[in-house]
Parts: structure tokens; C-alpha cells; sequence
């Protein structure tokens, strides 16, 4: 006799950009409602993103000097995620970009959603925009 096992699946797979991570990680208004959205989900990002949430950390130092130390707390947050960062296909992004208008760094993220035919989690409307044209 053939007994199936059963198949218990794993966490969901999301691909987060920049906008929303750093929306949780710097609790920006948008923050708490992306944190929901992201709760017990695999994220996934181009290999990318950590040098752009280390640019808006910079520039949030350099902007609220007195917070730098509540900055600081939130920036080791990062440290403790389970990012699975990816290469992405260069030529495939480009023309992405020109396609829908958009840096190569945000047409990144889409590459990658499509690539691994996963939803996208960003707060950037025009990135959003181009998701939804194509997803």
C-alpha cells in the first residue's frame, strides 16, 4: 500500500523592493501595513537592495542627527531578516526600464518578480504601476 505523505508548505515567497523594507524597518507611515503584508513571508530581492536601504539609512542619519542612535537600533533589524538576495539578468532590466519608465535599480525588482513569478511588495507607485500593467 502507497500511503502519500503529506505536504505541508512552506512560507509564501515574496519579492520586496527597497520602498516597503524600509518602510518597516524605519517605521515610516506606510510601515505597520506593510509589516502585515509581509508577516511569515520568504523575502526575496535583488542582490541589490541592501545597498539601497543602506543609502536611505545614510541619508536619514544625515537628515535627523538626533535620531541617529533610534536609526541605528532600527538599521540592526536588518541584520536579523532572512533576505534571499539574487543576480538579476542585465539586458532583461534594461529593457524593462525603458519599457515602463523606470530606473534600472526599481526595474530590478520587477525583473526578479516576473523571473520567479512572485507578487512584488513595494510602496513606489510607479514600479507598482508597472506590476500591475503586467502581472
Amino acid at each position: 500500500m502507497i500511503v502519500a505523505s503529506a505536504v505541508v508548505p512552506g512560507p509564501a515567497s515574496v519579492v520586496v523592493d527597497a520602498s516597503a523594507l524600509a518602510a518597516v524597518l524605519f517605521a515610516e507611515p506606510a510601515g505597520a501595513l506593510m509589516q502585515e503584508k509581509l508577516r511569515d513571508t520568504r523575502l526575496i530581492a535583488p542582490a541589490l537592495l541592501p545597498f539601497e536601504l543602506a543609502s536611505i539609512y545614510a541619508k536619514k542619519c544625515r537628515r535627523y542627527p538626533k535620531d541617529v542612535g533610534l536609526l541605528q537600533r532600527q538599521w540592526q533589524w536588518l541584520r536579523a531578516l532572512a533576505l534571499d538576495l539574487h543576480g538579476v539578468d542585465f539586458d532583461a532590466v534594461v529593457r524593462l526600464a525603458l519599457q515602463h519608465r523606470l530606473t534600472p535599480y526599481d526595474a530590478s525588482y520587477l525583473w526578479l518578480a516576473l523571473d520567479q513569478n512572485l507578487p512584488l511588495a513595494t510602496l513606489d507607485t510607479q514600479l507598482e504601476a508597472a506590476w500591475k500593467s503586467i502581472a
